[in-house]
This record gives structure tokens, C-alpha cells and sequence, in this order.
């Protein structure tokens, strides 16, 4: 339990329902869903509709979605809605056009927003109102306005550029030729007149008919490769989740094109090397996990992709041959080069979690990946179009390649945890590239080190970029200085590392307990 003397946040505690967002108007959104009857996927969808409105910088219908259901007595549900390419993007036309890699702020970047998909199919399969009635209060938002939350407003400005390269950006999100200030209000009526088509008119409100053509339009001037048949045949897909048991709690994840498996080779990674440093601050730990990470993420690097249309070993990432070989590699006491990944025989988000008064919960995840995508928005539609085809890589021999009507790897993952085969934990971590590690610092300061939901988010974290490692302020300076000596090129990072939200199941007296990151403007609420 943390110190009262301190600043901090106290775990959110319910006997009814609970959600946790990354922005307040989204939990009170989904609080009153819940109260009023509605389910946790119609909380989920309410929730994230809003939180498309007042945290854009982060999210957007423009972008993809992904979930998992846990409900009592069964099987997690998962469910993959990110987009494909268009289908004329070959590896042959960018060769054709000299392009060597896919640039952020492009209409190549952008593959079919999956969101909206998404969100129908979840309404209609599990949820029990429409998306009119979920996107109400979004709409309200958009049309009348909403004030900047802190944390939104510092990333809103950080993007000022980005915003002013591109028309349409410039003519929804800025103010005065400017960035808005926190505290400011923002109205977004092109954005709430997209939402009223969809309100009406579900999936085809986006994928067909007027919106869907000026955003074909859109981006065909830009000089994409888009067609009307392109977003008329997106879909997602139910998918079967992959899990692994770190000290008696398995951990699942939705399966490539996402890397949730990273995080699921540093569990098994971990758990090999034994008991866990015994400070979770502590320069051991963070080593440790740093040495596990490269090698992890690595694995990525060479086998992700969309499984459709590449062979991803999967059980050869997670077999135990692997795993030994990739922790024999790694020294305790210092950084070293780890090698090439074993070879088999033969990015900004916004998540959420909801759990409703019958046991159901929703984990949730939507993104535009980098800060407003990738800086592309069409005037009359107000949508903000995400970079996710910058995923791919333009290699023919490299299985995550794009190709025609094929979803890129991917970094959007929801995370749910189980024991006994009953749900404890649904939560996410925000941050691209970040996302696994998160999920790991979140399993290994909970299962390792005892930490309630809120002091499980509040760890502070360390993460890589390239050769170097980034630390939060909240890294004790002893432990940044012990890291340096072992080897690591340590750095403060501007930004904390990431965001996110849990909600924990099953405690004594079936009461839930709810948590939201200080890094993001959120917070978390129940009845």
C-alpha cells in the first residue's frame, strides 16, 4: 500500500461494475452506460467513441481496434479488426517508385481504417445496444465541445507540425493557427457529423456512401492506392487467443499480425531465470528485463506478420528450446551482444477496461499509432487517418512484406490474465512498440512483487530505443548509475514511457478493483 504522506493514487474499489480509461469523459461515459442498463461492450464502444473525440491525438475512427471478452464460465474471446492494404499495394510498385521504406506522413501509410468495423461487429455479436445509442455522447462532445485535458494538450502540441503540413488537419485541430492549451475548448463538427452518419447508418455510414468516397478521394490525391472496393470489403476476424502461465497466472494475447507474443517470450524467459531481483527498482531487475526485451522483440522482428499470408512459427518462438537458448545468452551482470534470434527448423494508443455487473469483461484497444496518425485528414469527413502500413516492410523475402489486402504487423494489444481458467486481471499499456514490455512490468509487478493494481502502473519503467535506455524520472538515480556500469547507454526520456488501465477480478467479496496510469489523464470509476 502506498505512503499517504506522498502524492499518489489510491485504487478505485466497486461491488458492481468498474471501467478505466485513459480520459475522464470516457469513464463517466461508460459509468452512465452501466448504470443505465447497458453491458460492457456497450460501455467498451461508448467509451472509446468518446475518447475519439477528446483525446485525438491518440485514437480516432480513422484507425484500428482490437478485444478481448472474457465472460463467466467461458473462453476468452479475441477479437482482430486491423485493416489491410489496399489491393494494389505490391512490393513491386514501391520498388517501381524508389521507395525504400514507408513514409509516416503518406497516403502509403495508411491501410483501411478497421475501428468502426470493429466496433459494429462486437455491438451486434455481444453487445446489447446500437451505435447510435453508443455514440451519443461522442457526438455531443464533438458538436458542443469539450475542454483539452493536460496530458492530451502536451501531445496535441507536440504534433504542431505534423498538423500544419496537411489541410485538412490544420482546419479541424488547431485554434487560432495554434495548438489549443489545456483547459481550452474544442469542437470538432465535421468529425460529429461523420458520427451521425454511422449513428445512422452503422458499418455502411463509414465503408460505403459519402463518407467512404470522400476519403477514397482524399487519399487517391495524395497519390495512394485506395479504392471504394478496398474499404467495402474490410472486415475483422475472431481470432484464438495465445496464452502462457507465469507462475501459476497465465497471461493471453491475441496471436500475429500482433506482437503480444513478445511479451509472452519474456514471461517464459523470465520465469526460466528464477526467482525475480528482489528490488523492483532495482538495476538487476531492470537489466534483466532489458537483456530479455532486445532478444524478444528481436523474435519479432524476424517472424511477425499477418498469418494469412506468411507462416509465423509461433510454437517455435514459444517452445522451451528457444526460450533456454535465448536466456543462456544472456549475462546477469552486464550488457553483451545476444546474437541472432534462433531460427525455426525447416507507436499511440489509447486503452481501456470495463467490467459490468454480470462478470463480463471487455479489454480494449484503439489507435491512429503515431500522434494523429499519419497527419492525413480529409475536410468534410474529419477523420484522421492512422500510419499503420508503416508495420510493413518493403522486402520480398521478409514475411511481414506488404501485399495486397494484408494487415502489417502490428502493436495494438489487449491483455487479459487468468487463473484457474478465471479472469483476475483485463488491462493494457499503451505506447506502440512499448505495449509488450508493458504487459510484462504489469505481470511481473503484480505476481512478483505483490503490487496493487495502482502501485503495478505507477512502477517506474525503463524501456530501449535503438542502443540506448530510456528511463523515467522516477528511476532512482543510483539505479540509473548501476545500469551505465553494466554497459547500457542511459537516458532520461522526455515522455514517460506509455500509459494504462487495469481492472482486477475476484478478490475477496467478489469486489473489483480499478486502476488508471498517472501518465495519462485518466482515472478509474465504479458503483
Amino acid at each position: 500500500m502506498r505512503s499517504f504522506h506522498l502524492p499518489g493514487r489510491s485504487p478505485v474499489y466497486a461491488r458492481n461494475a468498474m471501467c478505466a480509461t485513459s480520459h475522464p469523459l470516457a469513464s463517466l461515459a461508460a459509468i452512465e452506460c452501466l448504470k443505465s442498463g447497458g453491458n460492457a461492450v456497450d460501455a467498451a464502444i461508448t467509451a472509446v467513441a468518446v475518447l475519439c473525440v477528446v483525446e485525438h491525438p491518440m485514437t480516432g475512427i480513422g484507425g484500428d481496434c482490437f478485444a478481448m471478452l472474457a465472460k463467466p464460465g467461458e473462453k476468452p474471446i479475441a477479437l482482430n479488426s486491423s485493416g489491410f492494404a489496399p489491393k494494389a499495394a505490391t512490393a513491386a510498385w514501391y520498388a517501381k517508385e524508389g521507395m525504400a521504406t514507408i513514409p509516416v506522413q503518406s497516403p502509403h501509410a495508411v491501410t483501411v481504417p478497421g475501428a468502426i468495423d470493429g466496433w459494429t461487429r462486437l455491438l451486434k455479436d455481444h453487445g446489447t445496444r446500437s451505435i447510435g445509442d453508443c455514440l451519443a455522447p461522442a457526438i455531443a462532445l464533438a458538436r458542443g465541445g469539450f475542454p483539452v485535458a493536460p496530458r492530451v494538450a502536451t501531445d496535441w502540441g507536440r504534433a504542431l507540425a505534423k498538423i500544419k503540413a496537411n489541410p485538412g488537419m490544420a482546419a479541424h485541430f488547431l485554434k487560432d493557427g495554434r495548438t489549443p492549451r489545456a483547459g481550452e475548448v474544442m469542437k470538432l463538427p465535421a468529425l460529429a457529423r461523420t458520427l451521425e452518419a454511422i449513428a445512422k447508418e452503422g458499418r455502411d455510414g463509414f465503408y460505403a456512401g459519402e463518407v467512404a468516397a470522400d476519403m477514397v478521394a482524399e487519399l487517391k490525391a495524395l497519390g495512394g492506392l485506395h479504392t471504394l472496393d478496398d474499404f467495402a470489403a474490410q472486415t475483422g476476424s475472431y481470432v484464438e487467443p495465445i496464452a502462457v502461465d507465469y507462475r501459476g497466472t497465465a497471461l493471453h494475447e491475441l496471436p500475429p499480425n500482433l506482437h503480444g507474443i513478445v511479451a509472452l517470450i519474456m514471461l517464459k524467459m523470465m520465469a526460466r531465470m528464477g526467482a525475480p531481483p528482489a528490488g523492483p527498482a532495482s538495476a538487476e531487475r531492470y537489466h534483466l528485463l532489458m537483456e530479455a526485451a532486445r532478444l524478444a522483440y528481436a523474435m519479432r522482428d524476424a517472424f511477425v506478420a499477418d498469418p494469412a499470408t506468411a507462416a509465423v512459427p509461433v510454437d517455435h518462438m514459444l517452445s522451451d528450446r528457444v526460450i533456454a537458448d535465448l536466456v543462456e545468452r544472456i549475462d546477469p551482470a552486464r550488457k553483451t551482444d545476444l546474437g541472432s534470434v534462433p531460427q525455426p527448423a525447416g507507436s499511440d494508443t489509447v486503452y481501456l477496461a470495463i467490467v459490468d455487473k454480470a462478470g463480463l469483461a471487455v479489454s480494449f484497444i484503439n489507435s491512429l499509432f503515431a500522434d494523429f496518425g499519419s497527419g492525413i485528414a480529409t475536410r468534410k469527413t474529419g477523420v484522421v487517418f492512422h500510419n499503420r502500413a508503416t508495420g510493413f516492410v518493403l522486402d520480398p523475402k521478409h514475411p511481414n512484406c506488404i501485399a495486397p489486402r494484408k494487415r502489417p504487423m502490428h502493436t495494438l494489444i489487449p491483455a487479459l490474465a487468468t487463473r484457474g481458467g478465471k479472469p483476475v486481471f483485463a488491462f493494457g499499456v499503451m505506447g506502440a512498440a512499448f505495449q509488450p514490455m508493458g504487459h510484462v512490468y504489469m505481470m511481473s509487478n503484480m505476481v512478483d512483487y505483490g503490487m496493487d493494481p495502482q502501485e503495478a502502473l505507477d512502477c517506474p519503467r525503463v524501456f530501449f530505443e535503438g542502443e540506448h535506455l530510456l528511463i523515467e524520472e522516477g528511476v532512482p538515480p543510483a539505479t540509473a548509475q548501476r545500469l551505465a556500469m553494466m554497459g547500457h547507454s542511459v537516458r532520461m526520456r522526455d515522455l514517460p514511457w506509455g500509459g494504462g488501465q487495469i481492472i482486477a477480478m475476484g478478490g475477496a467479496d467478489g469486489v473489483l478493483i480499478g486502476a488508471s496510469d498517472h501518465r495519462k489523464d485518466g482515472l478509474a470509476l465504479g458503483y
